[in-house]
């Protein structure tokens, strides 16, 4: 049970960090329809922008852990975003009034463009980074043995759990959120009512890299190792995560993500780690076959 428990949470965290992600892609797909391919690879450059300030930081002497992830997480956040607005511009904009498989083929493109670019800057190699968060919370005992939790788990959850609350009371209640629901529903009527369209989907983009930028974050403090291609792999399960909770979703994305995260971790606890991710995918494809909606997601009616 203790071993069960640890590979719980440790599911968690790792979910966590793929509910984030799915986020981004469920915003943008909710309101114009098209996954962002190169979603994943602004989570790869958020995890290299932390990494890059928790060096710089700490050459500059501050060694206050939550001082440090702080300011990692506001500026990582900030220069993601500016990322995730260029990207819309240069692929989607131009392509907005375009056959849906347009703008589709240039995030591939932009996908392989962000990953050569930090592949030329950064190297090809992994880059590390010493623990920051240390420590273990003795929860109790189980058969004899004591069940404990790291704390960067739960600071990882936590910080995840708290993002996910802030973004659905943003949908929901602010100004900003009904502009979003009005353009996903109809954005010719949103624009007539006086809606700026073109702003509200480059803030959609801006919101999700910033998201994917704190999933860099985490991810970069969890497991202290990054590289260039660290995004497809990652962006692919959150996406997954998303179709699987339902895309257009926010619940749907995060509840998405924590069941990849635990279908993995699970997976490769109990049987083999090689076949983890055939694991995932064909857990999703079952779902799809009975739910084609996803979990929480809901049926289109189109009217005509």
């Amino acid at each position: 049970m203790a071993y069960f428990v640890d590979q719980f949470v440790n599911g968690l965290t790792l979910g966590a960090v793929y509910g984030l992600i799915a986020i981004g892609y469920t915003m943008v797909y909710g309101i114009i329809g098209m996954i962002n391919f190169a979603h994943g690879e602004l989570f790869m450059i958020g995890a290299f922008i932390s990494l890059i300030v928790l060096l710089l930081l700490a050459q500059l002497g501050i060694a206050s852990v939550p001082v440090a992830i702080l300011i990692t997480l506001v500026l990582s956040a900030a220069f993601t975003a500016l990322w995730g607005y260029v990207v819309e511009r240069i692929a989607y904009r131009p392509l907005r009034g375009a056959m849906r498989l347009a703008p589709l083929i240039s995030a591939i493109g932009m996908s392989i463009l962000l990953q050569s670019f930090v592949q030329l800057v950064q190297g090809a190699g992994q880059k590390s980074l010493a623990p920051m968060i240390s420590g273990r919370i003795t929860l109790g005992e189980l058969d004899g043995q004591p069940v404990e939790i790291a704390v960067v788990r739960i600071v990882i959850i936590a910080v995840t759990v708290a993002l996910m609350i802030a973004f659905s009371l943003l949908v929901a209640r602010t100004s900003f959120g009904r502009a979003q629901r009005a353009c996903e529903q109809d954005q010719k009527m949103a624009k007539l009512l006086g809606i700026n369209v073109d702003r509200v989907i480059s803030l959609t983009f801006v919101s999700g890299a910033a998201l994917a930028a704190v999933a860099g974050v985490l991810y970069t403090v969890y497991y202290g190792s990054i590289d260039f291609f660290i995004g497809f792999l990652a962006g692919l399960k959150a996406f997954t995560a998303a179709v699987l909770g339902g895309i257009g979703s926010l619940p749907g994305a995060m509840l998405g993500g924590l069941l990849i995260g635990l279908i993995e971790v699970f997976w490769a606890g109990y049987a083999t780690a090689e076949y983890k991710d055939v694991a995932v995918f064909a857990i999703l494809v079952l779902v799809l076959l009975f739910r084609p909606t996803g979990l929480l997601g809901r049926a289109v009616v189109e009217k005509v």
